[in-house]
């Protein structure tokens, strides 16, 4: 997609963030704000590339340097910290099982 300029930077970023949040009624999360949920991906949009398969779902992509969840770093310089901060946020009407 990228390489297609179906959509712009900020626009895809939008859509992955304050859209779905907004949208799922999930309060202080999808924008950077003070009081808000700190959930911030540092990467690099030349090099950006996931590489998860449904053979391999479980790949990391490239081009992401840092990843904090919930302010906590989970991914420094690429690499896995081995914090597990996050926890899953159900929106309304979630009816999801285990």
């Amino acid at each position: 997609m990228r390489d297609e300029g179906v959509i712009t930077l900020p626009e895809a970023i939008r859509r992955l963030s304050s859209f779905p949040a907004h949208n799922l009624k999930i309060k202080e999360r999808g924008e950077l704000q003070a009081g808000y949920y700190a959930d911030i991906v540092v990467f690099d949009p030349a090099t950006i590339q996931d590489h998860a398969t449904f053979a391999q779902p479980h790949q990391y992509a490239t081009g992401v340097n840092h990843v904090l969840v919930n302010g906590v770093p989970v991914l420094l310089g690429g690499e896995h910290t081995g914090a597990t901060p996050g926890r899953f946020v159900k929106g309304p009407g979630w009816k999801g099982g285990s």
